[in-house]
């Protein structure tokens, strides 16, 4: 072997080795690991997409066409790019913090196949958030904080063929939520807090193969929200707390037909929560006579209101029936009458006139605020359940004159009324002028009779104080003292020297000579009114007897 051949040999191999090994991109993040055609950014706390994500350039892609299938343009037998496919296709973002995705974040990654976000705090998808990315095929956000999905987020995704949407926080899914994903094949929303899904959410999904919706809070579900699901092979509905009533007989029926071949073993026990009488049996052993429905019955008092200008107004319906009626107020347009301006609301905030119509269950409040003209006409409130429908006719008043003026430069002078007339109340105050006649005459009667109680009150107490001030005499007079250790007679001097302590002079009682047995009032043994008790004894007051001096 020729000197310096194992060095030029070991410098082909590095060659080699280098020429083999996908290359680092320059511009990479700090903290990522980029490749030719992947991005890694995963659980470095990130708060928001890292600027600065290399878009990449790679030829001759070796891909791994599984259960998604290949993307266009792949050779499936291969499993390598039939032509060269430019730019960065998978980015990884998982575990990480990013709440929101900032307008433009995503823009210079057209080339995206795969976009992994999941196990991040996303709250919200803003409309148009992934159409800068046509060729994206498979999208995470499992575990994020999404509370409400629209339509629009979705725009842009027409090749789109993997959803993950699981373990988030949605509630609802609204008509047209993923009208803009018609090459959608796999679509995960199990483990969320859905409760309603809408007749039309799912249009659209004509190549959705599966569809998860296990774990959710769905009590019950329409034929018509699975119609246009026409390519469907697998659908999973376990784990959740279905109400087995009228609403659920096709369910039953489609799953004995043919739609146990979407379900497995597991997927077809679907256990009924409510009513009590059938909770925890499964739907497909319950006879069809037992899923039955109360058509709702609606209430609305009164069912015509006259209100004032730029008064506040709630008008509450009530409904019952089984299960639990949609209640909707609406505005009844007149003919001729155009858009009206005032806007109805419910408690709570859903608008509820011009054309639009707003739900609560079970008890609808119609909130009108700074009523004006417009407000005024024909309102109907509609129940409905899975039973029917019914509906009642509110009337709306408005009494225009009524309506003060705002904010005057000066109050303006109270103006002369006719004798015998009672003045007219403020067009505010509506508390005692909505009582009755009857009413409010009780009412001035009970409060006329308080004060004169009152009165009466205060002039008895008035009347004993004065007595009392007039009975009573000067500190000492009146009173009595005398010494119980002698039943003798005993002279001047004697007694002279039995003097107490605050000079009064004492007597002898003499015990065994009662004179009569009452009319003797009780004598103090006080020195004054504020010292203490003398060594003088009291007389009982039943008793009296002769004294000797």
């Amino acid at each position: 072997m020729a000197p310096g051949a194992p060095a030029l040999l070991l410098l082909l191999l590095l060659l080699l080795l280098l020429l083999l090994l996908p290359p680092r991109t320059a511009g990479c993040p700090a903290a990522c690991r980029c490749y030719s055609a992947t991005v890694e950014c995963g659980a470095l706390r990130l708060r928001v997409v890292p600027l600065g994500i290399p878009p990449g350039t790679q030829v001759g892609t070796v891909w791994s066409c599984g259960r998604t299938g290949c993307p266009q343009g792949e050779d499936p037998r291969s499993g390598v790019s039939a032509s060269p496919f430019p730019g960065l296709q998978t980015l990884f973002l998982q575990d990480n913090n990013i709440a929101r995705l900032e307008p433009g974040a995503l823009a210079p990654l057209a080339a995206l196949r795969r976009l992994y976000l999941h196990n991040n705090s996303l709250r919200a998808l803003e409309a148009g958030a992934f159409r800068a990315q046509p060729r994206l095929l498979e999208l995470a956000l499992t575990s994020n904080r999404l509370r409400a999905l629209r339509s629009s987020a979705f725009a842009g995704l027409a090749q789109l063929r993997v959803l993950y949407l699981a373990g988030n926080q949605l509630a609802r899914l609204l008509d047209f939520t993923f009208l803009h994903l018609p090459r959608l094949q796999e679509l995960h929303l199990q483990e969320n807090s859905i409760e309603l899904l809408e007749d039309q959410a799912l249009a659209g999904l004509s190549s959705l193969a599966l569809l998860d919706l296990s774990r959710n809070q769905l009590g019950t579900i329409s034929r018509e929200a699975l119609q246009p699901l026409a390519s469907l092979q697998v659908l999973r509905l376990t784990e959740n707390p279905w109400r087995c009533d009228c609403a659920l007989h096709w369910l039953g029926a489609w799953i004995k037909e043919g739609g146990q071949r979407l379900l497995t073993s597991r997927d077809r026990k679907i256990m009924c929560a409510e009513p009590p009488r059938l909770a925890l049996q499964s739907l497909l052993d319950i006879s069809h006579s037992s899923l039955i429905c109360i058509p709702p019955s609606v209430h609305v008092q009164p069912l015509e209101l006259t209100a004032n200008l730029g008064e506040d107004l709630r008008v509450a319906c009530q409904a019952s029936g089984y299960p639990q009626p949609l209640v909707t107020w609406r505005k009844v347009l007149q003919p001729r009458e155009g858009r009206p301006r005032a806007q109805a609301q419910l408690e709570g905030g859903a608008p509820g006139l011009g054309g639009h119509s707003a739900s609560d269950t079970g008890s609808g409040m119609l909130f009108l605020t700074n009523i004006t003209l417009a407000h005024a006409g024909k309102y109907e409130c509609e129940a409905s359940n899975a039973g029917g429908a019914a509906r009642v006719p509110f009337r709306l008043l408005v009494n225009a004159s009524r309506q003060q003026p705002q904010q005057p430069a000066q109050p303006p002078p109270p103006a002369a009324r006719p004798a015998g007339r009672e003045p007219r109340p403020e067009a505010g105050s509506m508390a005692f002028r909505a009582l009755g006649l009857a009413t409010q005459t009780a009412i001035a009667a009970a409060i006329a009779l308080l004060a004169l109680t009152a009165l009466l009150l205060v002039a008895m107490i008035c009347r004993r104080r004065r007595r009392r001030k007039k009975a009573r005499g000067p500190p000492g007079e009146g009173a009595l003292f005398v010494n119980d250790y002698s039943d003798g007679p005993c002279t001047f001097a004697q007694l002279e020297e039995l003097r107490d302590e605050c000079g009064h002079e004492m007597f002898v009682i003499n015990r065994s000579k009662p004179l009569f047995a009452e009319g003797m009032a009780e004598a103090p043994a006080d020195c004054g009114p504020t010292e203490g008790t003398g060594p003088g004894l009291r007389v009982p007051p039943p008793v009296a007897y002769e004294i000797h001096c």
